[in-house]
């Protein structure tokens, strides 16, 4: 039966739910309608690239998207991301990271896992392009290197000659500069299998590595050259700007299990993300990034070692003085952000090239898989981002390097034939 006092409780208790309502946010009231958790962890490197992710978390960024208790974490090597992304959170490792971008399709493929057992893995955003660099020991500064390395051909020659071995390091076997390191040597006949010795280094231990004599020359991001040159230990014969200008760099990789199992705090952990790409990419905000991500807990490298280089001022190390460089990082500007399938298909074939893949891959079908451009453009649609913002193709299109080779998005094959130095016929 209905009573007056029950009528009265029905009504105050509709009062404050009402009330309730308008005081939160739209969807917030309705614990459905937000993320499915508001929890993940996710692995960085120290450089500048992971920028984004320190910044979504020390701005406040995820906690603005519904996910306030996203942990971003430091990795050693991006042979613990690796492992540590196959481990999953659940088994005391992470659910994505600030990751190398042919990374995901190596692991996805269970190339570079523990007894080749595929992890999928996809790729949400891409993080940043340009800003890599190749340095070069002072041991052969006098050469004064640039983006023509065939003056090493030589000396390395020589050296070897002499008995002694000539090394060059990169990050991560199949990674970005692995890559980058391998197309610049080729183009200058040097072959990076057979010519030198191709080591792996993590990347903040590229400059201690160098000082003590443990390499001829490396390949790595910011802002390790810059510490490198302001110690007087080397210099950088050219960033991988001036190899292919805007060209892909670092990527949001997350695992697909977690992603499937929590779209919606997917989307909300890449919107904060995306922000913070908007927010780094901004030269007013340079200093404070620096400052930000200089900390001890961050990256733990000064800002005399970051700034330069993030505002496009560029001291080569051998009198070379850029002010006002292209050469700077891009967050955001240029779709910066947006992970085009083009340029993941150009990863593929260059991991083809040199055998990190079968020459029978299916790249297409290997990007679609792996690829979510589609996450990515729907965080957009969240973050009500103007159309201009938004790519209207998942291709870039044509690219051409520094040698004047060029990339077919649509023909990766004629690409690969056309070079010189590689491991397939």
């Amino acid at each position: 039966m209905t009573t007056r006092r029950s009528l009265l409780t029905l009504s105050a208790t509709a009062a404050l739910l009402s009330a309730a309502r308008a005081a939160l946010p739209s969807g917030a009231f309705a614990q459905g309608a937000g993320p499915e958790t508001k929890t993940a962890k996710l692995g960085y490197i120290a450089l500048t690239d992971a920028s984004s992710l320190v910044v979504a978390k020390e701005k406040g960024l995820f906690a603005k998207h519904g996910v306030p208790d996203v942990e971003v974490l430091k990795q050693a090597s991006w042979g613990a991301t690796r492992d540590n992304i196959v481990l999953g959170a659940e088994k005391n490792g992470i659910d994505g990271a600030h990751i190398l971008t042919p990374m995901p399709y190596l692991i996805s493929a269970g190339k570079i896992t523990q007894n080749n057992v595929p992890t999928p893995i996809y790729i949400l955003a891409r993080l940043n392009l340009d800003a890599q660099g190749i340095s070069v020991s002072n041991e052969f500064k006098e050469l004064k290197i640039t983006t023509d390395a065939s003056k090493l051909k030589a000396a390395w020659e020589a050296k070897r000659a002499a008995g002694k071995e000539v090394k060059v390091a990169m990050t991560f076997p199949g990674g970005t500069h692995d890559l980058w390191v391998r197309y610049w040597l080729a183009a200058a006949g040097i072959d990076p299998d057979k010519d030198i010795s191709l080591i792996t280094v993590p990347p903040p231990q590229m400059v201690a590595n160098m000082k003590v004599g443990n390499m001829d020359a490396f390949c790595v991001g910011d802002p390790w050259h810059e510490q490198l040159v302001n110690q007087g230990i080397g210099y950088t014969a050219c960033t991988t700007g001036e190899l292919w200008f805007k060209h892909p760099e670092k990527a949001l990789g997350m695992r697909a299990a977690w992603v499937d199992k929590h779209p919606k705090a997917t989307e909300a952990i890449l919107a904060a993300v995306m922000e913070a790409q908007m927010w780094c990419d901004k030269m007013e905000n340079k200093d404070e990034l620096a400052a930000i991500t200089g900390k001890r807990q961050w990256f733990n490298v000064p800002v005399t070692d970051m700034i330069g280089r993030l505002k496009g001022n560029i001291d080569y190390g051998h009198g070379r003085v850029e002010k006002d460089s292209k050469q700077f990082m891009k967050f955001w500007r240029d779709h910066a952000s947006y992970p085009f399938k083009s340029h993941d298909a150009w990863f593929v074939a260059e991991n083809i090239r040199w055998s990190k893949f079968e020459p029978t891959t299916d790249i297409k079908a290997l990007v679609d898989k792996v690829n979510r451009e589609d996450v990515w453009r729907a965080a957009a649609k969240t973050l009500a981002l103007p159309a201009a913002d938004i790519p209207t193709s998942t291709s870039r299109g044509k690219e051409t390097f520094f040698d004047g080779k060029v990339f077919d998005p649509a023909d990766p094959m004629a690409y690969l034939k056309a070079l010189d130095i590689k491991r397939i016929v």
